[in-house]
């Protein structure tokens, strides 16, 4: 049958009925706000993406020709789902707690976990705690199973222990699990004190809260590495989650969760369903590359570059906002800062004006669970140069002072 013969549909309805979970899909603020800056000259403090500086081009290059010589037909067969047995026990010796391989389940990148997170843990309707703000790919993660999602009251040591037990809730509406990301926290850049640590581990312990525990930015400290992991202090209470993405390269799509014996079976078979396995080429390369101390050696010129970028940052912030009425804070690592505009101002209203200025910014309402703060806005100082970043804040700089003039 020709083409020209095939019968012509009729112009009824479209069959297609979208499942409600599908109708509570939003697409990502900084996704979009990403192909805004795609246009030449565009300064973007927008995205959450590594420098691409840092990526060991010549090392996978090399990794790549020796697991094809040596494994590849391995590296190319299906595998198993838990992930590649010497990436696994690699993972479990380089955290900070005793990780036996088996409670490794390598993911397709950390955002594959929170995925499978929620599929295991949450019905509709399930109370999840969160920070206030907290990591907008989690709230993406989380929102097609259908969660009661409450954000839980943060200062700058993290989450409110006390405000954690009033939200927590009890009996059938108790509360699945909190998920925070306690070191250089994703908008915020904000890390949790060693006493906040201990008092929120202690604290979901005796509520019986499990924590989901998200940490792609722990490696990325400046001067001093951050307190030990909440899971290193109740691993039977804690799903950890990880990354490869900002130590080697997120392209490869790699992360993996370290979880207790009482979940990680199911968290296994949500796996086998949603992919069967991460690439076991991947892994393989990556095993390859990190074998011998590799990361020692790679992490600290991510931490020396991503410093002085945001030290670059802070000083043109003091120089250009000064008088203007705005507050930012001043990381300890990772990746992002974050600040807030003087009452009366929108951060979604600026960003029109910043971009026709050349440059761009995440608002920071999309961050938050509930009662968003529209005066805020997260800054990434880490894939721009240092003569960017001064170009940048300078002209933020001016599109604040005009759009408080208006």
């Amino acid at each position: 049958m020709k083409p020209d013969d095939l019968p012509t549909p009729s112009p009824a309805a479209t069959p297609w009925t979208l499942a409600r979970r599908a109708e509570r899909m939003n697409p990502s603020v900084i996704r979009e706000i990403l192909k805004v800056t795609e246009k030449p000259g565009i300064i973007s403090f927008a995205g959450g993406l590594p420098s691409p500086r840092t990526f060991p081009v010549a090392e996978f290059a090399a990794a790549c020709a020796q697991v094809l010589a040596h494994d590849g037909q391995a590296a190319l067969q299906y595998a198993a789902s838990e992930g590649y047995a010497p990436l696994r026990e690699a993972v479990a010796a380089q955290l900070p707690w005793p990780v036996d391989p088996a409670q490794v389940l390598i993911t397709t990148g950390s955002q594959q976990g929170l995925d499978l997170v929620a599929k295991v843990l949450v019905d509709s309707g399930s109370r999840v705690l969160v920070e206030t703000p907290t990591y907008l790919g989690a709230l993406q993660a989380f929102t097609p199973m259908e969660p009661d999602v409450r954000g839980v009251a943060s200062d700058a040591e993290g989450i409110d222990v006390d405000d954690l037990e009033r939200q927590a809730g009890n009996g059938a509406d108790r509360a699945r699990f909190l998920y925070v990301l306690p070191n250089f926290q994703n908008p915020t850049g904000r890390s949790m004190s060693e006493a906040r640590r201990a008092a929120l581990v202690a604290r979901a312990a005796a509520l019986g809260l499990p924590i989901v525990e998200d940490n792609p930015y722990g490696d990325l400290w400046f001067d001093a590495p951050p307190p030990l992991p909440l899971a290193a202090r109740h691993p039977e209470g804690c799903i950890y989650l990880g990354s490869f993405s900002k130590v080697l390269a997120p392209g490869l799509r790699l992360g993996f969760i370290v979880a207790p014996a009482a979940v990680y079976p199911k968290l296994l078979q949500a796996k086998q369903a949603a992919d069967l396995h991460s690439p076991g080429f991947n892994q393989r390369m990556v095993a390859e590359v990190i074998r011998d101390g590799f990361l020692e050696r790679h992490v600290p010129t991510i931490r020396a570059l991503y410093k002085a970028q945001c030290a670059t940052m802070l000083a043109s912030l003091n120089s250009e906002m000064r008088g203007l009425g705005v507050q930012w804070n001043s990381p300890d690592g990772g990746m992002f800062l974050w600040l807030r505009l003087p009452a009366g101002m929108s951060a979604i209203e600026l960003l029109p004006r910043a971009v026709d200025k050349g440059v761009a910014f995440v608002p920071g309402a999309a961050f938050y669970a509930d009662a968003p703060d529209a005066r805020t806005l997260r800054l990434s100082f880490v894939t721009a140069s240092e003569e960017q970043i001064r170009t940048g804040i300078a002209a933020l700089a001016q599109a604040i002072r005009e759009q408080q003039e208006t």
